[in-house]
């Protein structure tokens, strides 16, 4: 793995429209591929607020700990999405790290977990239940965006085939996460009211 230097942030490509991918090529900002990544990197925000609001939250050390791990695991999953969604199949390199099948299923034991201490869904959820919930809650709905845009990228383009299991495994991470931290806090979900 060669290291990286970044030395100049601004390149002028971007005032006409254009930015560059990995292997060089040009293309509109507003590619199909760059809005893919883009919504990656957006998600990858939200989960940073996400870390930021647990680290201040009053749940406990444990709780907050092992949250905040897996969060960490999460953004380092996600950069890596990105920039193999940022590069073409032809211009990945030898040990690139992708997200994999491993990947998958260790959101899928780590939901597994959270609900293990969850009373069970008798209604829909409206987004909430403190901050950190919240941001969760944000976080599901960017990653069900980048779902979409990487499913566009995939009609027209070859991609890793994990990138969209990834997705919409971790968006059902993030939905269980928000309530096992709502609990881990003690703090109320809010149910949907039918009636209103």
């Amino acid at each position: 793995m060669t290291s990286m230097r970044i030395t100049k942030v601004y390149t002028r490509t971007g005032d006409k429209g254009l930015t560059r991918l990995v292997g060089g090529q040009k293309v509109r900002k507003d590619d199909v591929r760059i809005e893919s990544y883009g919504t990656v990197d957006e998600l990858n925000t939200v989960v940073g607020l996400v870390r930021m609001e647990l680290a201040r939250s009053e749940a406990d050390e444990q709780a907050r700990t092992w949250l905040d791990a897996r969060l960490a695991e999460i953004q380092n999953d996600l950069f890596n999405l990105g920039s193999d969604l940022a590069t073409k199949a032809e211009d990945r390199w030898e040990g690139m790290r992708l997200v994999e099948p491993r990947d998958v299923k260790r959101l899928e034991d780590e939901i597994d977990h959270m609900n293990e201490i969850l009373p069970a869904l008798k209604d829909f959820i409206l987004p909430g239940g403190g901050p950190v919930s919240a941001f969760t809650h944000q976080g599901r709905t960017v990653c069900r965006r980048a779902e979409r845009r990487v499913i566009g990228l995939a009609a027209d383009e070859e991609i890793n085939e994990q990138a969209v299991k990834f997705l919409n495994r971790l968006s059902d991470w993030l939905f269980v996460a928000g309530r096992w931290v709502a609990k881990a806090m003690g703090e109320a979900e809010f149910l949907w009211n039918r009636e209103r």
